[in-house]
């Protein structure tokens, strides 16, 4: 851009622009910035800093969203075009389903803002994330495991029954699948576990925020069915209201009778045949006269 272009732009409003270069990060001429330096005025001096400080938070979201694509990339490297990331949501809640997701991303796909689901405390920035990803996937799909079975085959097998349930409902069969933290039985491509795989896969972070929105969804739903337990705020995990609801009101069909609290708020024992995830979600607690 010629130097009386950003001669031009100096005359405009400061706040003009801050809304073009800081707010909807258009591409900034070259010698803005430096004009901008040189201006007397101290609130240009100010939008020069501002500008470089959007530029360097861009630069790092796109290292970041690069870095997340690792997985992808050596995948489609070698010809597998079809790379479906794969989680789950609500493992630990006392009530509802578990909800798993899959996600097939377009070759070279990158979000803004993309990340694991945990990590976006917004739940308005979630759900903007879930539009984008269903507007852009190349395919995906939502599964879910009932409370019945749940309790009958335990929350860890639960929940793979419901990552195999989304993997199936893509409508495509992927060439390869990436899971976070495991396997899914039967599974109808090869895949691959990957620890913490919805900080390391963006395929899988995409499938932790389509799972993560549907089941809180889902659960507000089901707050307006059953009134008075909190499920649309705390989404069935075992917060203290949650518990001491289920003392004062009683058990509803969607709570899962297999995990402890549940069952202690039925007069029950536990389980006899316990699931290890859900020990290990729900440890016993000492009693009062255990000794150290």
């Amino acid at each position: 851009m010629s130097t009386d272009s950003v001669e031009q732009l100096l005359q405009c409003a400061l706040s003009e622009l801050t809304e073009r270069y800081v707010t909807h990060s258009h591409p900034v001429p070259a010698g803005l910035l430096e004009a901008l330096d040189e201006d007397s005025r101290r609130g240009a001096r100010e939008l020069a800093r501002r500008i470089r400080a959007r530029q360097e938070r861009n630069r790092s979201e796109g290292q970041r969203l690069r870095h997340l694509l690792k997985f992808e990339v050596e995948l489609w490297e070698q010809g597998l075009t079809h790379v479906a990331g794969v989680d789950e949501a609500g493992m630990a809640p006392l009530a509802g389903p578990v909800v798993a997701a899959a996600a097939v991303l377009p070759k070279g796909y990158r979000l803004k803002g993309l990340d694991d689901s945990k990590k976006i405390i917004d739940a308005e920035k979630r759900e903007e994330l879930a539009v984008a990803i269903k507007r852009d996937a190349v395919a995906w799909a939502v599964g879910r495991a009932e409370v019945e079975e749940i309790d009958r085959i335990n929350i860890y097998h639960a929940g793979l029954l419901a990552m195999r349930r989304a993997v199936e409902g893509l409508g495509l069969r992927p060439d390869f699948v990436l899971v976070d933290a495991r396997k899914i039985p039967e599974c109808p491509s090869p895949q691959r576990g990957i620890i913490k795989g919805d900080t390391l896969s963006m395929s899988i972070a995409a499938a932790s925020i389509l799972a993560k929105t549907t089941r809180d969804r889902l659960m507000a739903e089901l707050d307006t069915q059953y009134p008075g337990y909190g499920l649309a705020a705390h989404k069935g995990y075992p917060t203290p209201q949650h518990v001491q609801a289920l003392k004062e009101k009683g058990v509803l069909p969607i709570h899962r009778r297999s995990f402890a609290p549940v069952r202690e708020a039925l007069g029950l024992g536990p389980a006899s045949t316990p699931s290890a995830v859900q020990t290990e979600l729900f440890p016993a607690m000492p009693s009062p006269t255990t000794k150290p």
